[in-house]
C-alpha cells in the first residue's frame, strides 16, 4: 500500500470494517494459556540486559539543565555538556549530599547549588559517574549494582526504522509493579481488543511463540490486527511481538500499512528489588514511519503529532497499568501465581 510516482491511483490505508460486537467476539481466554505467557515471560527474563535501563526520551534531557530520575532505587541524574554530548552519575552531591537535579548546568558542567561544587562528568571525591547511551529516542543508564549482570558496552536496542524517516514520541507513566508485570501484560495479545475495544477490532494470534524449538528470533507473537482510526474506519495490519531482553517489548508491524513502524515498550524500575511496594515506570516509544509520500508532511508537523501519539499512548496504558499492577497485587498476596 504505497504511493507511486506515476498516475497510479492513490489508495487509501482505511477500510470499513464493522466487526463483531464486544459480547460477540471469540472468547480468547484458551489460546491466552497462562503457562504459555509465563513460559514465554522467563525466557525474556533470561536474556542479557547488561545492567542497561532507559531512562526517557532523548529528548527530555536539555542543554543547560540537569534532569533527575531514581532508578531501582538509585538517585541519578543526567545533563548535556555544550557540545551535546551526554553526562550521567549519583544523583547526590559528593559533598553534603544536595539533590544534583536540582542544580545548574554552566557551560556544559554541572554546579551544585547548594556550595558550587563543579562536575564535569569524570569521577570527582568519590562521585563516579555512570556508562550512559543516547540512541537518538531514548537515553540508557547503566547501573551494574542493580542489574547485578555481566555489564555491556551498549544496551540492547531494537532496528528501528532509519533515521530522519519518522515520527517519534515518547510516553511514560507509572505504576504499582515490577518490571515482569508490564513485560507479561505486553506478551499477552489475546486481551487487545477485549481490553481495548476502543484502539483494536479483530485481533487474532496467527503464530505463538517456538520457544526451545527456535531461535531467539522465532520467539515471537504473530499478531493480525485492525487499529480503530474512529467509527467503523480501521487500518489493519500484521505485527510481531518479541521480547529483546528482560524489561523490553517491541512490537514491529511487519505488513500493511506502516510495516517497519515500531512500538517499544521499556520497563523501569523505581524502588529497589526488596521494596514493599515496588514501583515501575513504563516508557514506550512510538516510531511511526511510511513509503507513502505524503509522509513527508507528517514529519514536518511531527511536534504537533507527538503530543497526539502520546495520548494515544496514554489512552491504553491507563488500562494496561491496572492489569500490570492487578498482576502483581494476586502475585504478591500468594492469590495467583507470577
Amino acid at each position: 500500500m504505497t504511493d507511486r510516482a506515476d498516475k497510479t491511483r492513490w489508495t487509501s490505508p482505511l477500510r470499513r470494517r464493522r466487526g463483531p460486537g464486544w459480547a460477540e467476539q471469540t472468547p480468547t481466554w484458551r489460546a491466552a494459556r497462562p503457562a504459555l505467557i509465563a513460559d514465554t515471560l522467563k525466557r525474556a527474563s533470561a536474556r542479557p540486559s547488561g545492567n542497561w535501563f532507559v531512562v526517557g526520551a532523548s529528548r527530555a534531557v536539555r542543554p543547560g539543565r540537569p534532569c533527575g530520575r531514581t532508578i531501582g532505587g538509585v538517585e541519578v541524574v543526567l545533563w548535556r555538556t555544550e557540545s551535546g554530548d551526554l553526562r550521567a552519575g549519583p544523583g547526590a552531591c559528593p559533598h553534603l549530599g544536595a539533590p544534583l537535579r536540582d542544580s545548574r548546568v554552566v557551560c556544559g558542567t554541572l554546579v551544585c547549588h547548594w556550595h558550587g561544587l563543579a562536575l564535569d562528568g569524570a569521577a570527582f571525591a568519590g562521585w563516579q559517574p555512570y556508562p550512559v547511551h543516547d540512541d537518538g529516542v531514548l537515553v540508557w543508564v547503566r547501573l551494574d549494582a542493580v542489574g547485578g549482570e555481566e555489564p555491556s558496552e551498549r544496551p540492547v536496542v531494537p532496528a528501528r526504522p532509519a533515521p530522519g524517516s519518522g515520527v517519534d514520541a515518547v510516553f511514560t507513566a507509572a505504576g504499582r509493579c515490577e518490571p515482569q508485570d508490564v513485560v507479561a501484560n505486553r506478551l499477552d495479545p489475546w486481551h487487545g481488543s477485549w481490553f481495548h475495544p476502543y484502539s483494536f477490532v479483530d485481533l487474532t494470534v496467527v503464530r505463538e511463540p517456538r520457544g526451545d524449538e527456535g531461535a531467539d528470533e522465532d520467539d515471537a507473537f504473530v499478531v493480525d490486527v485492525s487499529f480503530r482510526v474512529a467509527g467503523r474506519l480501521v487500518v489493519p495490519v500484521r505485527a510481531e511481538f518479541t521480547a529483546p531482553e528482560p524489561r523490553t517489548v517491541l512490537m514491529r508491524i511487519t505488513e500493511g500499512e506502516g510495516a517497519t513502524s515500531v512500538v517499544e515498550t521499556h520497563a523501569t524500575p523505581l524502588t529497589a528489588a526488596d521494596a514493599d511496594r515496588p514501583r515501575t515506570a513504563v516508557i514506550e516509544a512510538v516510531v511511526a514511519a511510511s513509503d507513502r509520500r505524503g509522509f513527508a508532511l507528517a514529519r514536518a508537523a511531527a511536534p504537533v503529532l507527538r503530543p497526539l501519539m502520546r495520548g494515544t499512548a496514554g489512552r491504553l496504558w491507563r488500562d494496561d497499568l491496572a492489569y500490570a499492577e492487578r498482576r502483581w497485587e494476586l502475585r504478591s498476596t500468594g492469590r495467583f501465581p507470577g
